[in-house]
């Protein structure tokens, strides 16, 4: 998890001074956008802090409350920096877009802000890299858009979509204030904003989805299922294998449970020999799978179950 947090780090950093400084030229200038895009930067900020608690308390040992560890303490933060991005930072962009619709004020000076948002594309930009590079490196040779729809890490992901919103919604920004002092109407302005608010919370949408997932059990994708049942298979005892049950109980945390039938004239020597087998093939070829339970269901009755 260390290189998560090299990329929160650096997404914090990078948000703290962006927001100032568009804070400060958004009072100077009078744009709507640029206020929404302060709040954005605000919001981003406070997320990757909060990303940052949830790394620290995912790592707290297992207890007799918690026997599989606090691992899915980092899915509940995640889930509460989307819901964050889609309020906190959709929403209020999207009424302050509104606001400044409805009551437009004269747009002064463009100059600060065009300055201001080419300083904040390098920042976001450099935070994107970051963030990015270590994905890259967790994802080995998975292409890219393959490795994201398989992440099971929010810290990563989560800041690759706040920085890649951030990008885009400062193209949005230029263009609302090019827009609306070109033709003299500070409605584009607003509309910047709204677009921007609209953005955020798609991302954030986007991010809930696939933290409801985590949360209320997502197990193994259906082919790594399949490999752990050919594994269990190619034991000449075992006769049949069920479904495979499993969960993530952390980013690079599984429970999996195999039910094994092995055949009658099975004895307890061969069976246990055929358990062990199979869980040392599964924990090789899966890493991610912590906790491993083979029910042996049709064993003789003096093998128990092992984990």
């Amino acid at each position: 998890m260390a290189e998560s947090r090299i990329a929160i780090y650096g997404a914090i950093g990078a948000n703290i001074a962006i927001a100032v400084t568009k804070f400060v030229v958004a009072g100077i200038t009078g744009s709507s956008a640029m206020l929404s895009e302060g709040i954005h930067s605000s919001v981003d900020t406070f997320n990757g802090v909060l990303l940052l608690v949830g790394l620290r308390l995912s790592k707290r040992p297992a207890s007799v409350e918690h026997p599989f560890g606090h691992g899915k303490e980092l899915y509940f933060w995640s889930l509460i920096v989307a819901v964050l991005i889609f309020g906190l930072g959709g929403g209020v962009s999207f009424y302050e877009g509104i606001e400044h619709i409805r009551h437009p004020e004269p747009l002064r000076d463009p100059t600060w802000n065009y300055v201001v948002l080419a300083a904040a594309a390098v920042f976001e930009g450099t935070s994107f890299l970051i963030a990015l590079r270590q994905f890259r490196a967790q994802a080995g040779g998975t292409p890219f858009w393959q490795a994201l729809d398989r992440s099971k890490d929010p810290t990563t992901y989560t800041v690759l979509a706040e920085d890649s919103a951030a990008l885009a919604g400062l193209a949005v920004a230029a263009l609302g204030i090019y827009l609306g002092h070109r033709f003299d109407m500070p409605v584009f302005d607003g509309a910047a904003s709204m677009v921007i608010g609209l953005l955020l919370a798609g991302v954030a949408l986007l991010l809930i989805a696939q933290s409801r997932g985590l949360l209320i059990g997502e197990g193994v994708r259906p082919e790594t299922a399949r490999a752990i049942r050919e594994l269990a298979m190619a034991q000449p005892s075992v006769e049949e294998v069920g479904r495979v049950l499993s969960m993530y109980i952390g980013p690079d945390q599984v429970l999996a449970i195999v039910d094994v039938n092995f055949k009658d004239d099975t004895d307890t020597g061969e069976a246990a020999a055929a358990i062990a087998a199979i869980e040392r093939q599964v924990r090789a070829r899966f890493p991610m799978i912590k906790r491993l339970f083979i029910e042996a269901s049709d064993a003789p009755p003096e093998l128990a179950p092992r984990s």
